[in-house]
């Protein structure tokens, strides 16, 4: 108040915001207002030049927060806030966040997307947020410009950063709805409430389609692999190096007749199979149907 700073302040302080151009006209309109609600105490000046709003303190300025104020005051009419909600910023107990989410998707048309299921069809899904955080949440461009008390906006700052990373907001609108009867309940009040919320499993629908054949990495070794053994290698482990090349002919005449033998047996069984009758099934008799005779 201003019994508790009478001198005022030292220094003078000053913010100023640019708007764009499609706002102009709006702002032209309301200034008058936005002048009349910050007093003498806050001094604000719209150039429509150079675009850009400003806020200043005077001489008369008691409340060094007051600047602060008129600071978010004038962000908020930037971002297309209405001046009747934005005003309210000037009250105690009402802050402001002003959320960028043009950085956090890289694609256009999936921000647009997502953009559009927090505002949900007909604004259903935006105006359930502001009933369960008790704020105002404007939705514009590139940016969520939200307002009302400071635990509210904590969970629209969360719910807004959700649905941009592919989290529909209607998980989070149902865990606040949850909250809020908790909340209510005198003896739940003080208790842990993680029983009571809803954990939602992400499911991935795609799942990628695993190679048939799997091919299992072997454990590396700085080692070369040992050397294949050569033809004459294994001759002198099975001893055939020592013998005479009549004997070694002898031998392969030997390997190829009893191949020889083995196939000619092979056909010979094939041949056999034609001439095995078939197995006959066991003929069954007929009983013949009595007659009684009246």
């Amino acid at each position: 108040t201003r019994v508790d700073n009478p001198r005022g302040l030292l220094e003078e302080s000053s913010f100023a915001t640019l708007f764009p151009k499609y706002r102009e006209a709006y702002l032209k309109e309301c200034w008058p207002l936005v002048q009349r609600a910050l007093g003498d105490f806050i001094n604000a000046t719209l150039d429509l030049i150079e675009g850009s709003m400003t806020v200043h303190t005077t001489k008369k300025t008691f409340d060094p927060y007051a600047i602060l104020r008129a600071r978010d005051l004038i962000k908020l009419l930037a971002r297309s806030v209405p001046f009747e909600q934005a005003v309210r910023i000037l009250e105690d107990d009402v802050a402001c966040d002003i959320i960028k989410i043009g950085t956090l998707v890289r694609n256009r048309e999936r921000f647009v997307k997502r953009r559009q299921r927090l505002i949900g069809p007909k604004g259903s899904t935006l105006k359930a947020l502001e009933l369960l955080t008790s704020c105002y949440v404007m939705v514009q461009g590139n940016t969520v410009s939200a307002l009302g008390p400071y635990s509210g906006l904590k969970e629209v700052r969360k719910v807004v950063l959700d649905t941009m990373k592919n989290i529909h907001p209607i998980y989070n609108i149902k865990t606040l709805m949850i909250k809020r009867e908790l909340a209510s309940d005198p003896e739940l009040r003080t208790q842990n409430w993680e029983r009571f919320l809803p954990n939602f499993r992400h499911k991935s629908l795609s799942k990628r389609k695993q190679p048939k054949k799997k091919t299992v990495k072997k454990e590396y070794t700085p080692f070369p692999p040992p050397q294949p053994e050569s033809k004459i290698d294994k001759e002198l482990a099975t001893g055939e190096f020592f013998l005479r090349e009549s004997e070694k002919r002898r031998q392969k005449m030997n390997e190829i007749k009893a191949k020889q033998a083995e196939a000619l047996t092979k056909r010979q069984e094939q041949r056999q199979k034609a001439f095995i009758p078939p197995k006959e099934k066991p003929a069954v008799k007929k009983s013949k149907p009595v007659f009684s005779h009246y």
